[in-house]
C-alpha cells in the first residue's frame, strides 16, 4: 500500500529538531552540544548536524563560550502565531499587570496542553513570577485548563476531547464566570483565569498568577472578565 501523508510515517529528522529546540527553550542556560545530544538520546554528530541546520534558519545561536541557545529567528516565528489575539491582548496584559502587580498571561489550546502565548510581568513590584511564552502544562491542571474547559462545558468537551478528563471545577467556574486553582502547575502559586472566546480561534483564557492564597480572588475575576471582553471586541 502505499504511504500517503495520513499513512506515512512522521520525519524523524523533522522531531528531533524540534525536540532540540523545546530542550533549548527549556533549559535555564545555554548547553554545550553533549548535553543537547544526551537531552535528544542521539550520538554527538547526529546532534551537531541538527544544530547546523537550525543555525542557518537562525533558530539557534552560540554563545562566547560555544554553549547553545535559541535563535533570534524563533522570534519571528512567534510573532505569526495568533497575531491578532497577542497584538489585542498584550495592552490588556499589561493594564491587568499594573493594576493587579501579577503576572498576567493567554495560554491557549494545544491538543492536551495548555500553552502560553503572551505574558507581561509587573514593573518595579520586587519579586515577580515569570510565566514564559512557550510554557506548557496538562489542559486538566491549572486555571488556564479549567477556564477553557467551562468554556465548552462538560457534554462538548467530553465528544471534543474524550482522552482529557472534565473537571467538576470547570462547572463551577462557568457559574462563577471565572476559574481558581492553587498548588495545581507550579507548588505554592495560584491562578485566576477567565476564558476568551474569540471568532476563528479555539477557547483560549487570560490569567494572572501569583504566590499563595491570601488573596481575594472575586476583583480579579472581575477585572479578568472586563479585560476579555475587551481583547475579544478588538480582535472580532
Amino acid at each position: 500500500m502505499p504511504r500517503t501523508a495520513e499513512t506515512g510515517p512522521h520525519s524523524q529528522t523533522l522531531s528531533r529538531g524540534i525536540r532540540a529546540l523545546e530542550v533549548l527553550a527549556e533549559a535555564r542556560t545555554p548547553l554545550t552540544i553533549a548535553e543537547l545530544s544526551a537531552a535528544l538520546d542521539v550520538h554527538r554528530s547526529i546532534a551537531y548536524r541538527i544544530v547546523r541546520t537550525l543555525e542557518d534558519h537562525a533558530l539557534v545561536t552560540r554563545d562566547d563560550s560555544g554553549r547553545l541557545q535559541p535563535g533570534a529567528g524563533l522570534a519571528v516565528l512567534a510573532r505569526s502565531v495568533s497575531r491578532d489575539l497577542q497584538a489585542a491582548a498584550l495592552p490588556e496584559l499589561g493594564r491587568l499587570a499594573a493594576e493587579l502587580h501579577m503576572t498576567a498571561f493567554v495560554a491557549v489550546w494545544d491538543r492536551s496542553d495548555c500553552i502560553t502565548l503572551a505574558t507581561v510581568e509587573p514593573q518595579h513590584s520586587g519579586a515577580t513570577l515569570a510565566q514564559h511564552p512557550g510554557t506548557r502544562h496538562p489542559l486538566d491542571r491549572g486555571g488556564p485548563g479549567i477556564a477553557i474547559q467551562s468554556a465548552l462545558g462538560r457534554e462538548e468537551w467530553q465528544q471534543r476531547v474524550p482522552d482529557v478528563p472534565y473537571r467538576a471545577e470547570s462547572d463551577e467556574s462557568r457559574e462563577r464566570g471565572y476559574a481558581l486553582s492553587h498548588d495545581e502547575v507550579i507548588p505554592g502559586l495560584s491562578s485566576v483565569a477567565v476564558p476568551l472566546i474569540l471568532p476563528h480561534h479555539r477557547p483560549a483564557a487570560l490569567a494572572v498568577v501569583y504566590l499563595g492564597t491570601a488573596v481575594d480572588p472575586a476583583p480579579i475575576g472581575a477585572a479578568l472578565i472586563a479585560a476579555a471582553g475587551r481583547i475579544a471586541r478588538a480582535v472580532g
